[in-house]
């Protein structure tokens, strides 16, 4: 059987100086891409505006020595 993790990607904002940390899910990874100078998020209308050379990253976990890396 496999777990819940195994099914989920991962989302992270890359900037040419930054590397966000990996999130569970995409509106959580752009809530916090400000904090790195990735973007922002306008929570009136839900639409990501990603600074200039900013890139999302998206990946499958590899939970080979568990979710520790994820973050919360």
């Amino acid at each position: 059987m496999r777990s819940h993790w195994e099914d989920m990607s991962l989302y992270r904002f890359v900037t040419p100086h930054r590397t966000g940390k990996w999130y569970s899910d995409l509106v959580t990874a752009q809530r916090q891409a400000f904090a790195i100078g990735a973007g922002f998020r306008d929570e009136r209308t839900g639409t990501f505006y990603a600074y200039k050379d900013t890139r999302l990253e998206v990946s499958e976990p590899d939970l080979a020595d568990g979710p520790q890396e994820i973050a919360a």
